[in-house]
């Protein structure tokens, strides 16, 4: 009997240098044992962060011929997940793709902006329409700067406590998503922790990072795609966010023990045989 793979139709740019987007989450999904099938929104040379002056070439036309192509075919996804926009017209088209597979896990990262700002490509209008995006999702993958930039109220600038860490997942419930995650929060009580709330079974979680005091590019692209590949293969919310936060801890040290270029991201090559191994996971804990 043949195996079917769990199918994701992965909407995201592809940088070519500098380790982010669909350049880590394919091989991500694929070690993971999960056929991702790229749907670029748009190609870069390289990312935007400090790398001099990039190619951008923007593939909008591109994704609404793919759904019709792959509708044509007939073809299924298990999972239609997005991430970087490269337009307002875009957001239009993820609505459509997830609007032609409504049994598909829609997983919506609103790569937005980060450290209290959004990035300098998203308009206004961009943000707020994200929010089109975020009511069709199953789950939503946010930072901090993004979840309160998708309730429209400033970004905090003391850590939080736990009632605030709470409020803000339930409201971001609210919008539309099941399962929320908000991605390196800065606690009160001084821990780094990725977030995490099941609306139906109304609970939360908390996975504690491990600081490393470097940024990479990518981080949020390998989190996300984690958490994807480990709920389709069956874990629980708590089980793929703990899985995906090991992981990348993984990768942040190995790449900063050996003192790489930030700007290159991180040497995934050198740890994906960490998610072909089976786990044992005990960090998640109740918030």
């Amino acid at each position: 009997m043949l195996q079917h793979n769990q199918t994701v139709a992965a909407i995201h740019d592809l940088s070519g240098v500098g380790r982010c987007s669909l350049s880590v989450i394919l091989p991500v999904l694929s070690v993971m044992g999960v056929q991702a099938c790229p749907v670029p929104t748009a190609v870069l040379s390289t990312h935007t962060g400090g790398l001099g002056n990039f190619v951008f070439r923007d593939l909008t036309d591109y994704i609404n011929e793919a759904l019709r192509h792959y509708q044509e075919l007939e073809l299924n996804f298990d999972c239609v997940y997005s991430g970087f926009l490269g337009s307002e017209e875009q957001i239009t088209h993820c609505a459509e793709f997830l609007e032609a597979y409504p049994k598909a896990l829609a997983v919506v990262d609103p790569v937005m902006g980060d450290h209290g700002k959004p990035y300098k490509t998203y308009t206004g209008q961009m943000c707020r329409r994200m929010g089109e995006l975020v009511c069709r999702a199953d789950l939503i993958t946010p930072n901090l700067t993004e979840a309160y930039m998708l309730l429209g109220e400033e970004y905090p600038t003391v850590p939080l406590t736990v009632s605030q860490a709470k409020r803000t997942l339930v409201r971001l419930s609210g919008l539309g998503p099941g399962y929320v995650i908000i991605t390196s929060v800065e606690m009160a009580d001084g821990q780094m922790a990725n977030l995490g709330y099941d609306k139906e079974k109304n609970a939360f979680w908390r996975v504690d990072c491990r600081y490393v005091p470097v940024s990479y590019p990518g981080t949020g692209d390998i989190f996300a795609s984690v958490a994807v590949g480990a709920l389709l293969n069956g874990d629980s919310l708590p089980m793929a966010m703990e899985r995906a936060t090991e992981f990348l801890e993984l990768c942040i040290k190995t790449t900063y023990g050996y003192g790489t270029d930030p700007r290159m991201g991180v040497m995934l090559e050198s740890c994906l045989f960490w998610l072909t191994k089976e786990q044992t996971l005990t960090r998640y804990a109740g918030l």
